[in-house]
């Protein structure tokens, strides 16, 4: 048996077949869900920070962020926080609003083929996001007809560009029926909240009323990764934010990540993020986060 994520209906407003939603206000992720639903969607995130769970990738941004998710990609919310002038926008809409065939057509083969990259969900960098994420804000603004127009420029200018980094790309796909949903859910938060400190596998599997051995199997096959590799995970994202938010001392940041052996900490960290902890800090004074 695998594991599901849980289905979430998306519903527009009455005669739009798009929903677009923008929120300014604080927003944390201990609320969220991992979820899937059959809407595509796209997100830009102006000034903010937060934590990616999309499918397999998990990672951390700080400042902003643009990416898109193709249909049932299973994820969780993304921004922690947004700064005093932040803003996050969300464009849902189904692969086919327009038609079975209409992105198959010679002249939207661009998008077309933006939205088959989307089933691995796509990152966008920050020539795109700076061209591109002010005309997703301002799509709110438009209805009817000019809202389908200014979309589809949207998602045309995404397809031309090159400037993105694909993030599920393990080959690793997710089932996604509605059934059996809990259990998933369960385990991602019990790790977010707990990862700081040891989590005995007896207590994460007491969790989801399994025996361990049984936990561990039914865990890797429906996330690709041993109970270990996801902790450290958790733990080496936390360790970048850190990195990017906080003046510590990376030995203090080893240990504020649930890590009890520095040395186990800078082999963990640099087999996840293929380098070393102190070269991720020094490059973020010279690069802008995406």
């Amino acid at each position: 048996m695998k594991i599901k994520p849980t289905y979430e209906k998306v519903s527009p407003s009455f005669g739009n077949s798009i929903l677009v939603s923008q929120h300014t206000e604080a927003v944390t992720n201990n609320n969220g869900k991992w979820h899937f639903h059959p809407e595509i969607e796209l997100v830009y995130v102006n000034q903010g920070r937060g934590k990616r769970h999309i499918g397999n990738h998990l990672s951390y941004f700080n400042n902003s962020q643009l990416i898109l998710l193709g249909s049932n990609l299973p994820h969780y919310g993304f921004t922690d926080r947004l700064t005093s002038k932040g803003s996050e926008t969300i464009i849902h809409f189904m692969p086919d609003f327009l038609g079975d065939l209409f992105f198959q057509k010679p002249e939207m083969a661009a998008i077309g083929q933006l939205l088959e990259r989307a089933k691995s969900g796509i990152l966008f960098k920050p020539e795109t996001k700076k061209v591109v994420g002010p005309k997703i804000e301002s799509l709110i603004e438009y209805e009817g007809f000019n809202r389908i127009m200014k979309l589809l420029e949207i998602l045309n200018d995404l397809g031309l560009s090159k400037d993105y980094t694909l993030l599920n790309v393990d080959g690793f796909a997710f089932e996604t029926e509605p059934k059996d949903s809990d259990k998933l859910n369960i385990i991602f938060k019990y790790i977010n909240n707990h990862f700081m400190a040891p989590i005995p596998l007896e207590d994460i599997a007491d969790r989801v009323s399994m025996t361990v051995p049984a936990f561990c199997r039914y865990l890797k096959k429906a996330t690709g990764k041993t109970f270990t590799r996801l902790v450290n995970e958790y733990r080496v994202v936390h360790a970048t934010k850190l990195l990017n938010e906080s003046q510590l001392s990376i030995a203090d940041i080893c240990f504020e990540s649930g890590f009890n052996n520095f040395s186990h900490f800078n082999k963990t960290f640099k087999e996840i993020t293929g380098k070393s902890a102190s070269k991720y800090r020094a490059e973020i004074k010279h690069v802008i986060q995406y």
